[in-house]
């Protein structure tokens, strides 16, 4: 569970750590409760903010209004203002349509995730272009494994009319270095992608130094 804004000291607020450090300082977290300024009687903005970038990472682009609202404490003001912050940076950063050439392309659209403390299994669903079309969190899972099944890879790949994907998660700890799971998730998902006609181009587990590459290292 984390602190609530009066349990964190005045200076390490997330309003007053951007002014001091930038906002790259800040989590996802803290981004979202400067966006919400608030919370509620009912719920504290920090612990809202973390209930929001959860479903911020299931929706990916696709997120709207009413996934917003869900909270109740979230009303059409706070909710508008979260997906106009979150259009006007994809219309100049550009992860939709951006262009995967090499694995290290795909790591500035996610190595935000690498702070986190659980185990994220992501997938960027791609083009005939080799152009990023989404990137969602498909699950979460302990701090050394997240457990992944290709149905749920791929559902959202279809969805998205993708011509190929490439999947990724973060390690909190330990080495990068793929797992005997890691190496089973990824011969279920390429065997998946011949049968519906997706192609799996790589599997990425990064943290906030490096990352290891599937494609690059032959397992693929």
């Amino acid at each position: 569970m984390s602190k609530t804004i009066d349990q964190i000291p005045e200076a390490d607020r997330p309003r007053e750590k951007l002014l001091r450090k930038g906002a790259k300082a800040l989590s996802d977290q803290e981004l979202l409760a400067i966006l919400l300024g608030k919370g509620t009687p009912a719920i504290d903005v920090m612990t809202l903010a973390e209930k929001l970038a959860k479903v911020v990472d299931e929706k990916g682009l696709n997120l709207r209004v009413e996934d917003l609202k869900q909270f109740g404490a979230v009303g059409d003001a706070k909710a508008t203002l979260i997906l106009a912050a979150i259009e006007f940076a994809r219309r100049r950063i550009k992860p939709e349509g951006a262009k995967i050439e090499t694995p290290a392309d795909l790591l500035p659209h996610v190595r935000h995730y690498a702070d986190r403390k659980q185990e994220h299994f992501l997938c960027a669903t791609i083009n005939g272009a080799n152009e990023i079309l989404n990137i969602r969190v498909v699950s979460m899972g302990l701090i050394d494994r997240s457990p992944v099944h290709p149905r749920e890879v791929f559902a959202d790949a279809l969805t998205d009319r993708a011509c190929a994907i490439i999947v990724a998660h973060n390690h909190p700890s330990g080495p990068l270095e793929p797992s005997p799971s890691d190496l089973d998730v990824t011969r279920q998902l390429k065997a998946a992608g011949e049968v519906v006609g997706i192609s799996v181009l790589d599997h990425i587990i990064f943290n906030r130094t490096g990352y290891f590459s599937f494609l690059e290292n032959g397992l693929l």
